[in-house]
């Protein structure tokens, strides 16, 4: 197919948006920061926050019944919204590390990550896998240090510990001014403004005051700030415009510059600065390779990819979405599509947009927007839709499980409907389904624990079925392949009992120790045991 480009209008809208996941750590802040920037785009008019069980108020990226009675996020939330003109694609991860698979993915769908590091703990262990997955792509990051109104890291300590932990250099653009107790407000280096911090403001929803400081050695700011934090600001500020890079756009863009803003998002400070500079900084949407070619934004025909479904969005009608995020081209209500992986032509006249767990019909739809389609068991995780071009998006994973359990029914006649909830869960790709090559067992395999008690209770939940899960001998499973069949066959013939199928027909051979899997490894070296399966 001709690669034909759109117009300057076409263009324009492009150019609007802007396509970001937050990142953090769990208990960093990163939800009630979603909601800040909520509230910044006049979405809602009230935070949310999580409370405990019972209490009726629960964040508004959570919307499944689970996480609000669990107080957690454990699924991707996609908010669409307007910003100063510009079209925000906001995606919120789970901030629970076992659903990091889910995670992953999201990243492959955005164009920009706003990472929050909690100022208390600095880089913490979820950081640093979120971060590495970010560099596949290079993707660029943004880093908002947050709870500068609680006992900190000092500043510079901080800004060691991501540049030794995560190697990404660091430009600061805002600087603090105390922390905890004594947390004034904050120095914004490029614009040379203080913002003094007023912890007796709820929220700080009234106008927050500040002022300008084109020179940090005028006595003016002893009198707003006091000599002593006066002083200490003048230190640090010199300190570290010799220790720290300026920021470099270039080098933004390449991922291996980040710029740092401070505050606090229980208080809505400094979340604006950070906001501002993201629309300005972040790229508007960008090409994504394929198997045959790169496909640009600016192309004609419309081209784009499944990176998340999700089952039961609305239990009314036991629905599963797709979400798509689009690559090139524009979507528009009745458009016809090409199912690459089946090779089958439909015609969209559903398309969604979301604002977490609310659903808007959407008559058309830019490169970098996410819209969903109704799922009726045929799409999966990585599938590629375009105008009739015969091409895959790629890079979009699947990992190797690393807990598996054996799950079986509390009653043996609803064996048909825990196929089929669990066949409908494992089609998000939080949870893989292994069958026995030589027994009838149902074995999960996930990321993390907590993945089977949310299993459990939405099968309880959305399927009416009672289920329990029993320990196995598993330690960790490879997708197997060859190109060396007598050698393929042989190894078939002598481990069955170690084979299964997943959900998607690929071979597996699971591994009931690390010993065992790297002895039959080096018994069989033309045999591939990958760790990541691409969908």
């Amino acid at each position: 197919m001709i690669k034909k480009k759109l117009d300057s209008s076409f263009f324009s809208e492009i150019k609007k948006r802007r396509t970001f996941a937050i990142i953090s750590h769990p208990d960093a802040g990163k939800t009630t920061i979603t909601e800040k920037i909520l509230l910044l785009g006049k979405v809602i008019h009230k935070s949310g926050t999580i409370k405990a069980r019972g209490s009726g108020k629960y964040v508004t990226s959570d919307w499944m019944k689970i996480e609000k009675k669990r107080g957690i996020s454990i699924t991707s939330s996609v908010m669409q919204f307007y910003y100063k003109l510009h079209l925000i694609n906001l995606l919120d991860t789970p901030g629970h590390e076992d659903f990091s698979e889910d995670t992953y993915r999201i990243i492959t769908a955005v164009d920009c990550c706003l990472m929050i590091i909690d100022a208390a703990k600095g880089v913490e262990e979820r950081t640093k896998k979120l971060i590495d997955v970010t560099r596949l792509r290079n993707t660029p990051i943004i880093t908002f240090i947050n709870k500068l109104d609680r006992d900190a890291k000092n500043p510079i300590e901080l800004f060691d510990d991501i540049e030794n932990q995560l190697k990404i250099s660091c430009a600061p653009i805002t600087w603090p001014i105390n922390c905890g107790n004594l947390f004034q407000g904050i120095y914004h280096i490029q614009n040379k403004e203080i913002w003094i911090y007023n912890k007796n403001v709820k929220n700080n929803k009234e106008k927050l005051f500040f002022f300008k400081i084109t020179d940090l050695n005028d006595d003016f700011l002893d009198k707003k700030i006091g000599k002593e934090s006066a002083k200490q600001l003048r230190e640090e500020v010199e300190l570290i415009h010799q220790c720290y890079l300026s920021f470099d756009y270039s080098f933004f863009l390449q991922g291996i510059l980040t710029p740092v803003f401070f505050g606090s998002a229980l208080s809505n400070f400094g979340i604006e600065h950070m906001l501002n500079s993201l629309i300005n900084w972040a790229p508007y949407p960008i090409y994504r390779k394929t198997n045959i070619r790169k496909v640009e934004p600016n192309e004609k025909y419309f081209s784009g990819f499944v990176f998340k479904i999700q089952a039961n969005m609305d239990l009314k009608h036991r629905d599963r979405i797709a979400f798509i995020r689009i690559v090139s081209g524009k979507y528009t209500k009745g458009m016809r599509l090409l199912h690459v992986r089946t090779r089958k032509y439909f015609v969209l006249n559903d398309a969604l947009t979301f604002l977490a767990g609310d659903r808007f019909s959407v008559n058309y739809a830019y490169p970098g927007d996410i819209i969903g389609i109704h799922n009726y068991g045929w799409i999966k995780i990585g599938d590629t839709f375009t105008q009739g071009e015969i091409m895959k998006f790629i890079g979009i994973p699947n990992f190797s499980p690393e807990v598996f359990r054996c799950i079986r029914l509390v009653n043996p006649f609803k064996q048909k409907q825990l196929l089929k909830g669990l066949k409908e869960l494992s089609e998000e790709g939080a949870v893989q389904i292994f069958r026995p090559v030589l027994n009838n067992n149902l074995i999960l395999g996930v990321i993390g624990e907590l993945q089977f008690d949310i299993v459990i209770e939405r099968l309880k939940e959305e399927y009416y079925i009672e289920a329990i899960y029993e320990s196995i001998n598993i330690i960790t499973a490879r997708w197997i392949s060859s190109i060396d069949n007598k050698q393929l066959n042989e190894f078939k013939l002598k481990y069955v009992a170690n084979l299964a199928i997943d959900g998607n027909n690929q071979l597996a051979y699971i591994a009931p120790s690390l010993v065992n899997l790297n002895i039959v490894t080096s018994r069989y070296p033309n045999i591939t045991f990958s760790k990541i399966r691409e969908n």
